[in-house]
């Protein structure tokens, strides 16, 4: 599989082509069980933004919850009238047990300021 320069030159060679004879000539192609090629779109996509310096954040780990799960950033009121923020959000942040936080209210948000003690 090519990549960083290397795989930039190779896209410009190839010029016109097609999708799929273009991650084929970069060698981003793995084999199935049964013996066909499975041509891997996502890795070629990813290695040509990284190639380009696009980071896509995902290497340090930010964002990342259990089983390497995006955040969503997103909460839901539980049933019981909680919000649950949950354990990737506050290891992020590395928040620990008994942190204090002072709440505050804005006409659509809520805020949290951590306090001194």
């Amino acid at each position: 599989m090519l990549t960083g320069s290397d795989l930039l030159t190779k896209v410009k060679e190839l010029g016109d082509v097609s999708k799929s004879d273009l991650v084929r000539a970069c060698g981003y192609v793995s084999n199935k069980k049964g013996g066909g090629e499975r041509l891997n779109f996502t890795a070629f996509y990813e290695a040509v933004l990284e190639a380009k310096g696009v980071n896509l954040g995902e290497s340090d780990g930010a964002g990342v919850g259990k089983g390497g799960r995006k955040l969503s950033y997103v909460a839901t009121v539980q049933g019981n009238g909680n919000l649950l923020i949950g354990k990737a959000y506050t290891a992020l942040l590395d928040l620990k047990a008994g942190d204090e936080f002072e709440i505050k209210l804005g006409r659509k948000q809520i805020k949290l300021t951590p306090t001194d003690g």
